[in-house]
């Protein structure tokens, strides 16, 4: 019986021994390897047109609706995940309005004296899959940025043109990765 016992006993610690090492490599496996599920466009999906942005802000700033078209077609390029072509032959839309423009004070001193004025500007996006008829996502991105209020006009329109390089990041995250 104690013979019988040993064989079991060896047996018992190899099959503990095998269960534990495959527990470890599938708790090992499930902490460092995972996927990026909805990360990437849809395979139907190769191209994209993307129409000059409309401009309901009531800003006075000329070029606004052209330099966030451009910044996205540029954006989109640089990406490569779609193809730019124009409206007739596009598997998606990404269409935009600036739907706000805001230049006001940032910060105030004590006495009054803004040494700081912020620009924030609202873009709505809409993205929407031609091929099954539905809309991906319709929201309205805000980013903003400072510049000195004795500043000159070039530094108000680098403050502008930093906002549209975040706000045309974050739509082309949106787009390529929102799924």
């Amino acid at each position: 019986m104690t013979l019988r016992f040993g064989k079991n006993k060896s047996f018992f610690r190899s099959f503990l021994t095998f269960l534990f090492t495959t527990l470890l490599i599938i708790k090992f496996e499930s902490c460092c390897f995972y996927s990026f599920t909805g990360a990437s466009v849809p395979p139907h999906l190769k191209s994209i047109a993307i129409p000059v942005a409309d401009d309901r802000s009531g800003s006075a700033e000329s070029g606004l609706r052209e330099m966030l078209t451009q910044k996205l077609i540029q954006k989109f390029i640089d990406d490569n995940s779609l193809q730019i072509v124009d409206r007739v032959n596009a598997n998606s839309i990404l269409e935009t309005v600036i739907v706000s423009y805001n230049d006001a004070p940032a910060i105030v001193t004590a006495g009054e004296n803004i040494t700081s004025r912020r620009i924030t500007i609202g873009i709505k996006a809409s993205y929407r899959d031609l091929v099954k008829k539905n809309v991906v996502f319709d929201k309205v991105f805000t980013n903003y940025a400072n510049y000195p209020s004795s500043g000159s006009l070039s530094e108000k329109n680098k403050a502008i043109e930093e906002i549209i390089e975040k706000t045309s990041e974050d739509i082309l995250l949106e787009t390529v990765s929102g799924w």
